[in-house]
């Protein structure tokens, strides 16, 4: 494999990583953004519940979706509906899939962490790119948010009806908001700050 095939493939690599690190980040940081979010928006009101009641429904979505060796979702104070399930099922998967990339591409950023700084300027036009989705995103959220779920997935389990899945009340279109808006600080932060490294 020549040079440029090595620079081209730590850089689709490295690309990913950057991706499925902003992603990763702000999934564990949505339990401090849900923990806030429970106050500001009293959501104890809107469901009525406690704060420890309604964290630690949240604590067991979350532990479903991340943990690869729960694959029963149950919820001590909120009813789900089949397809309700069959949607947290389909984030499950797409969540695993992230930390599996995140995983494999972060061991071989490690192994071949040589600063290959030939195709640097492609995380300029990543970041360029990630500028204008979410300059869409502001404009407009509920139909950002509509087209993310249509790309990602296959059916429209996504769109709760509250008396069959009443958990969609603690989850606020802010929170969604305000987790977007993490990843994009996160991820254009991290490929302008790799666009501007010099070669080694």
């Amino acid at each position: 494999m020549s040079n440029s095939q090595k620079d081209l493939l730590y850089t689709v690599t490295l690309a990913f990583f950057l991706l499925t690190a902003s992603i990763t980040i702000t999934i564990f940081a949505s339990y401090l953004l849900f923990a806030v979010d429970i106050r500001y928006y009293q959501l104890d009101l809107v469901v009525n519940m406690d704060y420890g009641t309604i964290m630690k429904n949240y604590v067991q979505m979350m532990d479903y979706l991340i943990n690869p060796f729960n694959w029963h979702f149950h919820l001590s104070n909120f009813a789900s509906s089949a397809a309700g399930r069959l949607h947290f099922q389909d984030c499950k998967k797409l969540f695993l899939l992230n930390f599996g990339v995140f995983i494999g591409t972060g061991l071989i950023v490690a192994k071949y962490k040589k600063i290959r700084a030939k195709f640097n300027r492609t995380f300029l036009w990543i970041g360029v790119v990630g500028i204008a989705v979410a300059i869409l995103m502001v404009l407009n959220f509920d139909q950002f948010f509509v087209i993310f779920h249509e790309v990602l997935f296959r059916n429209s389990d996504w769109l709760f009806d509250p008396n069959k899945d009443p958990v969609i009340n603690i989850l606020p279109e802010d929170f969604f908001t305000q987790c977007f808006v993490l990843f994009f600080i996160l991820f254009e932060g991290l490929n302008f700050w790799k666009a501007r490294q010099k070669k080694a």
